[in-house]
């Protein structure tokens, strides 16, 4: 495999918190990039994710390191007076700035994208917001459980009929727009490679979301008829359902018209192929509860191993439910790169999960632990032209911290607040 960063030299300046806009910048410093991540002295509330219930509770900083990875570290005030001449040279010295501050905040910060791109007109600038930059509630707060998942439509389907809307999991809908707004950087970066003019991209935890409800939200607009909620009892199609096995696990079958003889057959009951309450669209349509049961009897009488022997000999597409620690042990996650040796981060992080974009042929940078808050402020301030006395000086007026808040992590929260209590957190969970 080829030795090749597809990205090194790129230089990536990471404003945002949280998942989604820092998560972009992990995939491109997988691929070599040099990213830089910038918090406030008071830390990233992610910091503490391993610790703000309902996530699994640990004592290492396991979102952390997932979703800051390979980049260095330094803190920024942007709030005082000071901070304009760090950001001045964090923005002359980038290719790429990732920014997901919400946009009253990010006028008064003076860190919009006509307020920086004076300073570096190739500049690829990316935002994320939590519903877009229009429109009557663009200036929300947004986290993915609000923005991709209940506004898209999106958390009004994913139940069973009857059912209230139940908590999806965290993070999901942030770590898909990561991948979109990483699209967006390559694109706007291959535009630059053409015509040498920077770009001002960006999407929305609403419009992931929206993007992710597609074929749903497309069949809305052209005036669709719906099916209920899914029924597992009466579902609109048995073929397409769940169902669970004698050993009480569950596992997701999907069955196409052309496999059907075959896997009645391979279960043992090609009699259902000439039962007279399925031989016809419109007696199968009506039958579909009694399908459903028969199915469930034969399912439900041998173990899961037994079903995924005949299911996977005759090619039908089935998917066995798992929860988050069985699903580390299956052998895919390391034959593929999916889940990758951490290095550096201590204790129980040894392994984390790449990022889901292979070249193939082409190695992605070894990960290596995300970084201490303000582990590099010295080194990229030097880097950026600041001499000994000028750092001094900017941590004598606290711009980028006092020395023992930068060895510090912050004081763990009490309680989950919206981060637009602190200036350089963005309200976006982006």
């Amino acid at each position: 495999m080829s030795n090749e960063n597809i990205f090194s030299g790129l230089k990536v300046v990471d404003l945002a918190s949280f998942i989604a806009g820092p998560s972009a910048a992990v995939i491109l410093s997988d691929f070599g990039a040099d990213v830089i991540k910038v918090e406030p002295p008071s830390g990233d509330l992610w910091r503490h994710g391993h610790q703000l219930p309902p996530q699994p509770q640990a004592r290492d900083a396991y979102p952390w390191h997932l979703a800051n990875r390979n980049k260095r570290g330094m803190t920024l005030d942007l709030k005082s007076p000071g901070a304009q001449q760090v950001l001045e040279k964090l923005v002359k010295w980038a290719d790429v700035l990732i920014v997901n501050t919400p946009h009253p905040a990010r006028k008064r910060l003076k860190l919009e994208y006509k307020d920086v791109v004076q300073w570096n007109p190739r500049l690829i600038y990316a935002d994320i917001t939590g519903f877009g930059d229009n429109g009557p509630d663009a200036a929300l707060p947004g986290f993915d459980i609000t923005s991709y998942w209940a506004r898209s439509g999106l958390l009004s389907m994913t139940r069973d009929a009857g059912a209230p809307p139940t908590w999806p999991v965290a993070g999901s809908g942030d770590n898909a727009t990561a991948v979109g707004l990483y699209s967006a950087i390559v694109t706007a970066l291959y535009r630059r490679e053409r015509t040498g003019n920077g770009s001002h991209v960006t999407t929305s935890l609403l419009a992931q979301g929206i993007w992710a409800a597609s074929v749903s939200i497309q069949a809305a607009l052209s005036g669709a008829k719906f099916y209920g909620l899914h029924d597992r009892k009466n579902p609109a199609n048995a073929a397409l359902n769940v169902y669970r096995a004698a050993d009480d696990i569950w596992f997701v079958l999907i069955v196409t018209s052309e496999k059907l003889a075959t896997v009645a057959k391979a279960i043992g009951r090609p009699d259902i192929l000439t039962d007279l309450r399925f031989s016809d669209p419109t007696k199968l349509m009506a039958n579909m509860p009694q399908l459903s049961a028969i199915l469930d009897e034969v399912f439900g009488a041998k173990p899961m191993a037994y079903w995924h022997e005949v299911l996977s000999g005759i090619h039908v597409t089935f998917g066995e439910v798992r929860g988050p620690q069985e699903v580390i042990n299956d052998p895919q996650l390391r034959m593929n790169d999916i889940v990758v040796p951490l290095e550096g981060a201590g204790g129980n992080l040894t392994s984390t999960i790449s990022n889901p974009i292979q070249v193939l042929g082409v190695g992605k940078v070894p990960a290596k632990r995300a970084p201490d808050l303000g582990q590099h402020n010295e080194e990229v301030l030097k880097e950026l032209g600041f001499d000994t006395n000028e750092i001094e000086r900017l941590r004598a007026a606290n711009v980028i911290g006092k020395s023992n808040e930068a060895a510090a992590v912050a004081e763990i929260p009490s309680k989950r607040t919206e981060p637009t209590s602190q200036p350089n957190q963005p309200a976006v969970r982006a």
